[in-house]
């Protein structure tokens, strides 16, 4: 699709609405659109104290065009917010009359749905009037408002709960046992990368001791703690006892509510670690098996097959473990709605106290082809969604977060469904960017949030083990901005 825009100097509303609707086509910017050619035309102006967005679209020799009206208030932030709502709502109803699926999320766009409508309840709009503005002003489907809005409710419950001075560490394992196809994330199989394995734990103690000391300078209490990955429980046994003796010596634990460890694959599960995972104080694990089909696990890289993870459940169910996630995703090759319809029934049938609902995303840098392929699964995607809704809700699990991604298949979303009471409250502490989140490791993405709740501060890690192994000075000092950012709440 080629596009022009008038009266906007930052093209990205146009932009980031244009790759939601057509993901398949790369939107690119011009000048002047040849006469006849398929394009959009957009012109953003000014009458009075209203923003006017139009947008035109002429695709196989047919022209539709949209307007909305934005106000302009003494804000600048919120009068480029709404204007950017005007633009991205004027795109969204000239092209969709041309496709023949369209996005359930409608013109709203962002990875935090419920974030959005948080914001509204914190202004006093009750539910019904989210659900109207939601559906009249965004576009969005009755299924999907339902989810923003109960996860922006339990969001709002977590929130009242928490003292400024509350943090939680997220800690980084950027290693696997092989690499799934799907996988977009910062990992290494461990047949390239276990050799740096032994440094990276070195570096990352060491990382965790200052970071210790500093939280206890600042009179942080830390509520909740998540060690994720790649696959944590790709270390060894000692070197995870290692890694906890570390985490109990350096932090304060007592104010904890949770201790989250993603064991994720079943074929790095044994006994052993299991126990000692039990033994230093962690009460929330992950058994993710991402499908209950041996063909598609073959096809995507796992090296365990479905009964591995029905063996590793009833292992960690007699470690003692009591909270315990299963992870699925819609979308993968070779999947199906009936066999993802199995999966659903197996995993509801061993009672996990979290379920969660992943949408297959194309990995980022993924070209037209793979986007492609990924969009065309939308009805297929869809199905299995409204599948795994329908089943999980009959089985007494519920919604309590989510979130969504570039390019994901059917332009859908990430849902975590929980039994009453089991909410990871971590999830919702981080995907709702309700309080700091210290983030160690390689990668690691610590977000400093303002007393206030509308600034956010970035320290970021680097990204890769190799570079993270010879960094520790640099990170080491960049946690320092812990100590000022505490001194202002």
């Amino acid at each position: 699709m080629i596009y022009t825009v008038h009266g906007l100097e930052n093209d990205h509303p146009v932009r980031e609405m244009l790759l939601c609707l057509l993901p398949t086509e790369q939107p690119e910017r011009v000048e002047l659109a040849p006469e006849g050619a398929d394009a959009l035309g957009v012109h953003v102006g000014q009458a009075g104290t209203e923003t006017i967005a139009r947008a035109c679209c002429v695709r196989d020799g047919r022209q539709i065009c949209a307007e909305r009206r934005a106000p302009v208030t003494d804000s600048a932030q919120d009068t480029k917010r709404a204007r950017t709502h005007a633009v991205k709502s004027a795109v969204f109803e000239a092209v969709t009359p041309f496709l023949d699926a369209v996005p359930e999320w409608g013109s709203l766009t962002g990875v935090r749905p419920a974030k959005f409508a948080r914001g509204f309840l914190e202004k006093g709009y009750t539910p019904a009037q989210i659900a109207q503005l939601m559906t009249e002003q965004y576009h969005v489907s009755p299924a999907r408002r339902a989810l923003a809005i109960r996860s922006a409710g339990i969001a709002l419950d977590c929130k009242k709960q928490l003292d400024p001075r509350d943090i939680s560490i997220y800690i980084g394992i950027p290693f696997c046992p092989s690499r799934c196809s799907y996988c977009s994330f910062v990992s290494h199989a461990i047949e390239k990368a276990g050799k740096l394995m032994a440094a990276y734990l070195d570096t990352l103690c060491a990382e965790i001791v200052h970071t210790g000391e500093i939280v206890r300078q600042a009179k942080l209490r830390v509520v909740s703690m998540y060690i994720g990955g790649g696959t944590p429980t790709t270390l060894s046994a000692g070197q995870l006892e290692r890694l906890l003796q570390t985490v109990r010596g350096a932090f304060d634990l007592r104010g904890m509510t949770e201790f989250t460890v993603e064991a994720g694959r079943p074929d790095t599960i044994t006994e052993e670690k299991l126990r000692t995972l039990k033994q230093y104080g962690v009460d929330r694990i992950s058994i993710n098996p991402q499908s209950m089909n041996d063909a598609v696990l073959a096809a995507i890289g796992r090296r365990h097959s479905a009964q591995a993870v029905l063996d590793t459940y009833a292992m960690a169910r007699g470690v003692g473990f009591h909270a315990i996630n299963m992870d699925t995703i819609a979308g993968l090759d070779g999947d199906t709605p009936d066999s993802f319809a199995h999966t659903i029934d197996t995993l509801i049938g061993l009672h996990p106290e979290n379920i969660t609902v992943h949408t297959l995303a194309a990995k980022r840098g993924a070209d037209e082809h793979d986007r492609a392929r990924n969009a065309a699964k939308h009805e297929t995607v869809r199905q299995m969604l409204d599948i795994a809704s329908r089943k999980l809700t009959a089985a007494g699990y519920a919604p309590y977060y989510l979130y969504r991604q570039k390019f994901m298949a059917g332009g859908f979303e990430n849902v975590g469904w929980c039994k009453m009471g089991y909410e990871c409250r971590y999830n919702v502490y981080m995907m709702e960017e309700l309080q700091t989140i210290v983030s160690l490791g390689a990668g690691g993405m610590t977000k400093l949030l303002s007393s206030d709740g509308k600034k956010i501060q970035r320290i970021s890690n680097p990204k890769y083990p190799y570079e993270y192994n010879t960094s520790l000075e640099k990170i080491n000092a960049g946690k320092q901005a812990l100590l000022a950012w505490a001194s202002q709440l």
